[in-house]
């Protein structure tokens, strides 16, 4: 499998994978999409040849599509981020709806603490 150049999916890879690779693995990846350094750069770094970093960023690369392939944790995590901002949006227009026609204090409590479940669970900012 060669090194794909998509340095922040391989990153997003390494944020949730990351403790299975052994530390050499993890560290040469790390360099490789968080520092941005060349696989040229690694090995001069590390003292080795670039085919060597190569094998073994491609190595980890390989395991961590693997768990994604099979597991399928970072699917999911961007699937219930998506329902997380659909059930904020829709929240918002409950909360709309109530002011303009009920003034409902319950509706409006229940609302207020849907919308901030919902953007805990979106990890974004209160607005």
């Amino acid at each position: 499998m060669p090194v794909r150049n998509n340095h922040a999916e391989l990153a997003i890879l390494l944020d949730f994978y990351g403790d299975i690779l052994t530390d050499k693995q993890r560290d040469y990846l790390d360099q490789y999409t968080q520092n941005d350094l060349s696989l040229s750069e690694i090995a001069a770094n590390e003292g080795i040849t670039r085919q060597g970093v190569r094998d073994i960023v491609t190595r980890a690369e390989g395991v961590l599509r693997d768990y994604e392939d099979k597991l399928g944790i970072i699917a999911r995590f961007g699937e219930a981020r998506d329902h997380a901002v659909r059930i904020r949006a829709l929240t918002e227009e409950i909360l709309t709806v109530n002011s303009r026609r009920f003034g409902n204090a319950e509706i409006e409590q229940a609302a207020q603490e849907i919308r901030k479940i919902a953007q805990e669970m979106a990890g974004t900012a209160e607005t």
